[in-house]
């Protein structure tokens, strides 16, 4: 599969992801955050830097054959994308890399944690 398709998650990801163990939830959260960061891997057209500015966002959704005609839906997709750039950033500073350099294991390992810390309070 190209590395900048915004297409499925692989076979071997979504073996990964169920792997976890994690609640059901939880596994849809990771579900959620690797679909958004494939889609913005795909904007940017790379896998390293920063998350696109929502500006770019726009101007890519303006242009997706499947949702160019709906203005309404452009807006709330830029709004959402950019909203979970944020949380890739956080991410990403946790794992010291790049947003976009971000992979399912990194996702994974970070939601791990995450749970870890629920059940230590």
């Amino acid at each position: 599969m190209d590395p900048l398709s915004s297409g499925p998650l692989t076979t071997e990801e979504l073996t990964l992801l169920e792997s976890t163990l994690l609640p059901a939830m939880e596994r849809h959260h990771l579900r959620l955050l690797a679909h958004g960061l494939r889609s913005l891997q795909a904007i940017a057209g790379r896998r390293s830097g920063p998350i696109p500015e929502a500006g770019v966002i726009a101007d890519w959704a303006s242009q997706e054959q499947s949702i160019r005609t709906d203005a309404a839906f452009q807006r709330m997709f830029t709004v959402q994308l950019t909203r979970l750039g944020e949380v890739l950033t956080q991410i990403a500073a946790q794992r010291h890399c790049d947003p976009l350099a971000l992979e399912l294991p990194d996702l994974c390992a970070w939601a791990l944690e995450q749970a870890d810390r629920r059940l230590e309070r």
